[in-house]
């Protein structure tokens, strides 16, 4: 099971670069490098981001992309459902219909604590929470 992919793993380490710098325009190439990650990967993320509303971008010189909202306001599960749909940590079938096991199922109200716990850990967590942990991290 993969809780993060690899689209929200960088899409999440360019939303963080991108709230560094508070506002000025990033372009895609700068983040690509630092962060290496392919450009044209980048790009394609950083375009569904915008879709979303989750960035803003300008194009040409000085151009680049901003941050839709607060860093506060764009949490780790609003960029997980982009790239990766709704947040579930499984894929029973009591969730997709009506499973003939559902009422004997001895998992289902196990796993559904578990997710509502991570969910609600992963709900806690925004872009200004991560930015605030790198700027610890160049403190130590």
């Amino acid at each position: 099971m993969k809780l993060l992919t690899k689209n929200t793993d960088y899409a999440v380490r360019a939303l963080v670069k991108i709230a560094q710098r508070a506002g000025e325009p990033v372009p895609a190439s700068l983040i690509a490098k630092e962060e290496r990650i392919p450009y044209a990967y980048l790009r394609r993320l950083l375009n569904d981001l915008r879709d979303r509303k989750v960035l803003r971008s300008t194009e040409g010189k000085g151009g680049g992309f901003v941050l839709g909202r607060k860093p506060e306001e764009i949490f780790l599960t609003d960029v997980m459902e982009v790239f990766q749909g709704e947040v579930n940590l499984t894929e029973c079938m009591f969730r997709q219909k009506i499973c003939h096991n559902r009422s004997t199922c001895v998992l289902r109200h196990k796993i559904r604590e578990i997710e509502k716990k991570v969910l609600g850990d992963l709900e806690g967590i925004s872009i200004g929470t991560l930015l605030n942990e790198t700027k610890g991290q160049k403190n130590d």
